[in-house]
């Protein structure tokens, strides 16, 4: 298994607000309706539309591997979010660490572990740093205290 990990990223808002809104993955609809459009480009505004949330999962198109599946397996209120993938061709999960700061503030910082054969790990590696970095971005820039 890699290993993938964000820097640590300052969120306007508690753990448990935030804990609260991202263990529900339908509450990521509010959150993707109320994304400032003007700070995505606008080639990944079409991703936002083709993803699916359920009480438990998130799903979206995956390039050529088809849609890719990320369901909650682990839930630690207020401090981890751990969803697990399906439907990739390799195991996969997503983890959100949270550390309360203030009551009004937290940290979060977001990692990937993922079962990539030894070859191509340094093809995937640059894309996947960047993707945990621009995920542990977003959320700090998302206003938990007043979001869902």
């Amino acid at each position: 298994m890699a290993t993938y990990k964000s820097n640590d990223t300052q969120i306007s808002g508690s753990a448990e607000s935030v804990f609260d809104a991202l263990s529900n993955p339908e509450n990521l609809k509010q959150l993707l309706a109320n994304a400032p459009l003007d700070q995505i480009p606008e080639d990944k505004r079409e991703l936002l539309d083709q993803i699916e949330v359920t009480s438990n999962s998130i799903s979206f198109p995956a390039g050529p591997i088809g849609s890719l599946t990320l369901t909650i397996d682990r839930l630690e209120r207020p401090t981890l979010i751990e969803l697990v993938g399906s439907g990739a061709p390799v195991k996969l999960s997503l983890s959100l660490h949270l550390r309360p700061l203030t009551d009004m503030t937290c940290e979060g910082r977001v990692e990937i572990d993922i079962d990539i054969p030894m070859m191509l790990r340094p093809m995937v590696s640059g894309p996947l740093q960047q993707l945990v970095d621009q995920f542990a971005q977003a959320l700090g820039s998302i206003p938990f205290n007043s979001a869902v």
